[in-house]
């Protein structure tokens, strides 16, 4: 008799479009003129798992990756060491050098202690500046000529804050970098995110550094077109229920029905990442039709109303609206909330 356990089919499932993801990441190279794009895997490539984000942007031609710490580094070194360069946006700790020392990854060095801590490694590193986003880098006013003396630097870089919206923080920070650059002897130049490619130009350099939209974001109207929906969360209806004009639905009867109609209970909800925020406000799509969500998100299940999809039964499947743009107006979570928020318990499945 065989022990091996039973497969168990998903109930709830991300369907993930590798055509798309390359599309995008194309799109972006081509919208980075002179520059060549790189791409932002960080945070298991904004939840749709890193190994075969990456594995396919490096056969698409992507050879720039940034992650957020040296475990992020250490789970795609195999198949990038030697064919792609790999940057570690947090920088390195005392606690990371152990490891950072003998990686192929090279450390961002985001502060003076930082410098210190990586100039005895003989080892290449980038340097991230802080251009007015206060957050990680090391000021305007510290560099100077001397400050990298004898220390290979690969990029020099910053991050840019409001690159989604039109204002002076843009050109403030563009100018910050510049004169950084004349104290900063890096062999390349990055400053552009995702939203920053689409400023144009003056903020390419030479590698730009997509993120959100490789994954289906759209941050500025110039990207609408040219970026592709990549994740499609799908849930199973475990059960069919009709509902007469009077019955509470779900917790704190969120939906009174004012008619007597069918739903249908889907197994997902808000531990897979199907937030609170989507009640009475999302929806799914059944043949193109959309249905609605009633009542409250649970933990694990939500309602849909079946008036247009009277054909679905136990078993089916649905695909939930998730263009990131649609459903951050939908819930009121931002596009990197919505993305990197899908849960665990969802198979990730490429097509």
């Amino acid at each position: 008799m065989s022990d091996a356990k039973p497969i168990i089919p998903p109930t709830a499932t991300v369907r993930l479009d590798s055509d798309a993801l390359v599309s995008n990441w194309l799109a972006l190279d081509r919208l980075s003129g002179k520059a060549r794009a790189g791409a932002a895997v960080k945070a298991n490539a904004y939840g749709l798992g890193v190994r075969p984000v990456v594995q396919k942007l490096m056969a698409a031609g992507c050879v720039d990756f940034f992650v957020a710490n040296w475990q992020e580094a250490q789970e795609i070194e195999d198949i990038t060491a030697g064919k792609a360069s790999v940057s570690v946006l947090n920088g390195v700790r005392a606690l990371d050098m152990p490891f950072a020392r003998q990686s192929a990854a090279k450390p961002v060095i985001n502060s003076l202690d930082q410098l210190v801590r990586w100039r005895s490694s003989g080892r290449p590193c980038d340097i991230m500046i802080n251009s007015g986003m206060n957050r990680l880098g090391i000021d305007l006013e510290d560099l100077h000529h001397d400050l990298f003396a004898g220390m290979i630097i690969d990029i020099a870089m910053s991050h840019l804050a409001s690159a989604d919206a039109d204002g002076p923080q843009n050109g403030d920070q563009l100018k910050c970098y510049k004169a950084a650059l004349e104290l900063v002897p890096g062999k390349r130049t990055s400053l552009a995110n995702s939203a920053g490619i689409a400023l144009g130009s003056d903020f390419h350099f030479d590698v730009t550094r997509p993120g959100i939209s490789l994954y289906g974001g759209v941050q500025r109207a110039e990207l609408a077109g040219l970026i592709k929906q990549v994740a499609v969360p799908r849930a199973e209806v475990i059960q069919i229920r009709s509902l007469r004009a009077g019955d509470k639905l779900g917790y704190n009867a969120q939906y009174v029905a004012e008619h007597s109609h069918d739903i249908a209970i889907l197994a997902m909800g808000y531990a897979d990442g199907y937030l609170r925020g989507f009640s009475n406000s999302g929806g799914f799509l059944h043949k193109g039709q959309r249905l609605a969500v009633l009542g409250r998100v649970s933990m694990d299940l939500i309602a849909i109303d079946l008036a247009d999809a009277p054909d679905l039964t136990e078993g089916s499947l649905v695909d939930c609206e998730y263009d990131l743009g649609v459903a951050s107006a939908q819930s009121g979570l931002s596009q990197y909330e919505l993305i990197t928020g899908l849960g665990n318990r969802l198979t990730r499945q490429w097509t």
